[in-house]
């Protein structure tokens, strides 16, 4: 990293060890947490539910820091994933030193891991979630030569009781601005607190979603992403959907990314752009236009567009987003400006 993008980092660890979060190793993590009297260090990793279990670690001793960071912990993977037996379960959590960060929300310094599953013979679990796509990508660049980025749109509601001053208009929410939208603290908020965790944000603001259904009123935000490796644009959205569930906890309110909250009401997608990239430059643009290798991608995109939106959209209110004049896909096709 440039020493201008070190010294404007928001995540406390780069600034402190003048590098970039994939530089970071296990001596740079131990010697971060006896300089900064770190007290406690948090494992955090997706389970098959798509929520962040955390196992928490008081350190004790330079020597104990080491000991979890070197080797992990080993966990119950049959309340971790469903498709896990009791009768073999024994699973290990090992931290992934790039994603660490310090936690907000602690009451005393704690420092953030997200890990990987490993079994007990310390080979990667080939069904998790988090391999399968590491294993995927590892194979693209293999066969390609290629990076494959990706940055996430996260949308998302806050569900709080109806407020009646300066009320927004139904379905009319888009890039509004206070006092007609209510929670763009709480966005603004969460967008620091991601670019502190290493996200790394583009912008934030409020969608069309806006209404209210009773006593209850619903205000829809997204925060978008830059362009990252694919595995690590999947973490900051994981991250910052705790982020925001933290958030909403705090200020009393809900936050929602259900696909779907009510009929006739724009529902919230979790869209992903594509980069991919071979020495530095962009692949999928040409004289300014669409390449053909990015037209080939669109096209592989579609023919497997039927498995990408079962395996893509799992639970049933997906597909109740999923109609007419909602800013929603119902045709597999595609065009420059095609939402349809």
């Amino acid at each position: 990293m440039r020493d201008s993008e070190i010294l404007m980092n928001p995540n406390d660890l780069v600034v402190f060890l003048k590098k970039g979060p994939a530089e970071f190793t296990r001596e740079d993590i131990i010697r971060f947490c006896e300089e900064n009297r770190v007290e406690m260090v948090n494992f955090r990793y997706a389970a098959g539910d798509g929520k962040l279990k955390t196992l928490n670690f008081v350190i004790s001793s330079k020597e104990h820091l080491d000991t979890i960071l070197s080797d992990g912990e080993r966990v119950d993977g049959s309340n971790l994933f469903s498709f896990i037996e009791a009768g073999s379960s024994d699973l290990y959590v090992i931290p992934r030193y790039r994603t660490a960060f310090m936690n907000p929300f602690a009451d005393v310094p704690t420092l953030e891991l997200l890990c990987s599953f490993y079994d007990s013979d310390g080979r990667p679990l080939e069904s998790s979630p988090e391999y399968v796509l590491r294993k995927a990508d590892e194979e693209f660049t293999r066969r390609t030569g290629c990076t494959f980025k990706t940055l996430g749109e996260l949308e998302y509601y806050v569900i709080s009781p109806r407020e009646d001053l300066y009320p927004g208009r139904d379905q009319k929410g888009y890039h509004s601005a206070d006092p007609f939208v209510k929670f763009a603290d709480l966005r603004d908020e969460a967008m620091r607190l991601i670019a502190r965790a290493g996200g790394r944000v583009k912008y934030g603001h409020s969608e069309v979603g806006c209404f209210c259904n009773g006593e209850t009123y619903y205000e829809q935000h997204e925060i978008e992403f830059l362009p990252m490796p694919v595995e690590q644009a999947v973490e900051q959205v994981i991250i910052a959907k705790w982020i925001l569930r933290m958030l909403g906890s705090r200020y009393g309110v809900e936050i929602s990314f259900a696909p779907k909250i009510t009929v006739g009401k724009a529902g919230s997608g979790m869209h992903f752009h594509m980069l991919v990239e071979k020495d530095g430059r962009n692949l999928v643009v040409e004289d300014g236009r669409l390449s053909p290798l990015a037209r080939k991608m669109i096209a592989g995109i579609l023919d497997a567009a039927d498995a990408l939106t079962a395996f893509g959209n799992g639970i049933p209110t997906s597909y109740l987003r999923l109609v007419p004049h909602q800013e929603a896909p119902t045709t597999i096709c595609w065009g420059d400006r095609n939402r349809s």
